[in-house]
């Protein structure tokens, strides 16, 4: 083994020791692999693969494997991004270059900036607009000989699966395949079930369930406003936002709008959180977008209900397919009485 993949996997490996984890057989695999990508990186070899692309169910480790590869490179031209954060900063910075033929590129320019390493968490693609800004994206990478991490849920054939949009990224995916070693993380254990270290951030929040024939909550409301846009909530004090299912998921909010809340309140508290079956899909989108921004951002969070969490998650899974992950990371928090 090279200099560059001991010392990756050594500092991985001491990581997950420190974190009191125990690497299975499949995440030690991954990890020879993210040694590779090191190796890679350091050495810029004409090898036609210029990343590592991780794909797999939901709490098997990928973003925690990805993390902690992205901490022991040494480089300090690197950049970390999410999916829906490098939505909101992309066109924010398209937006101030809207007079410019080449906003789009500039728009990416500014994101990447001069990293020789980019980690892309969390991609989906299920909108016909994001499939053409990641293809513009992974073009641009690899052109410029970026060394690419990506941690996904979703197989590369299985990005944007609407079979009316599909044919829309085939380019994308036909650029992950050529120039991505993929990596399919298969362990069958779900570890966010087995975490009980409830003690900061996300894993550190509640899931309460309430009586269905409590009164009703105050009414009073506060407005918030981003980018001139306004918003009710019921009450936002000293780093503490307080808001109901309806007004963060059945009004028109944005990621935009949840980036820049979890960026200002370290605590939130949801309140009337229904179950699946009875909220509208794009309450549902809504409200899963949340939860990966506010997982992301590491924000403690109370939830209350009249459901309990398994009820909600058994809900959200049958209605719709794609909840999987949400309710994966829905097990971090521990339900209260």
């Amino acid at each position: 083994m090279s200099a560059a993949r001991h010392t990756v996997a050594a500092a991985i490996s001491a990581a997950a020791v420190d974190a009191g984890i125990a690497l299975d057989t499949q995440q030690r695999l991954l990890v020879d692999r993210l040694a590779n990508l090191e190796e890679h990186r350091r050495t810029r070899r004409s090898s036609i693969q210029r990343g590592l692309y991780i794909y797999g169910s939901a709490g098997r480790g990928k973003t925690w494997l990805a993390d902690a590869f992205y901490d022991a490179s040494p480089t300090a031209r690197k950049a970390r991004v999410h999916f829906h954060g490098f939505f909101e900063e992309l066109h924010r910075r398209v937006h101030e270059h809207r007079d410019d033929p080449e906003s789009l590129r500039l728009g990416i320019d500014g994101v990447v900036g001069d990293s020789e390493l980019l980690y892309f968490d969390e991609l989906h693609v299920h909108d016909s607009g994001d499939a053409r800004l990641l293809t513009r994206l992974l073009e641009y990478v690899l052109a410029r000989r970026i060394s690419v991490l990506a941690t996904s849920n979703y197989a590369p054939d299985d990005l944007l699966p609407n079979p009316i949009w599909h044919q829309l990224f085939e380019r994308g995916i036909t650029l992950i395949k050529n120039h991505f070693d993929v990596h399919h993380l298969s362990g069958q254990t779900d570890y966010r079930t087995s975490v009980r270290g409830h003690a900061v951030g996300f894993a550190a929040g509640t899931w309460t369930t309430l009586p269905s024939d409590r009164p009703s909550v105050d009414t009073e409301t506060v407005v918030l406003t981003v980018r001139g846009r306004r918003f009710e909530v019921q009450s936002e004090r000293d780093g503490h936002l307080q808001a109901s299912f309806g007004q963060l998921c059945d009004a028109p909010v944005s990621t935009i709008e949840y980036l820049t809340w979890a960026r200002m309140f370290p605590r939130w508290t949801i309140s009337d959180v229904p179950t699946f079956d009875v909220a509208d899909e794009e309450a549902q989108q809504r409200f899963i977008n949340l939860v990966d921004i506010l997982v992301d951002e590491d924000i403690a969070v109370t939830f209350t209900s009249n459901h309990t969490l398994p009820v909600f998650c058994t809900a959200a899974t049958a209605s719709r397919p794609d909840a999987f992950r949400m309710t994966s990371r829905m097990q971090l928090i521990r339900p209260t009485p």
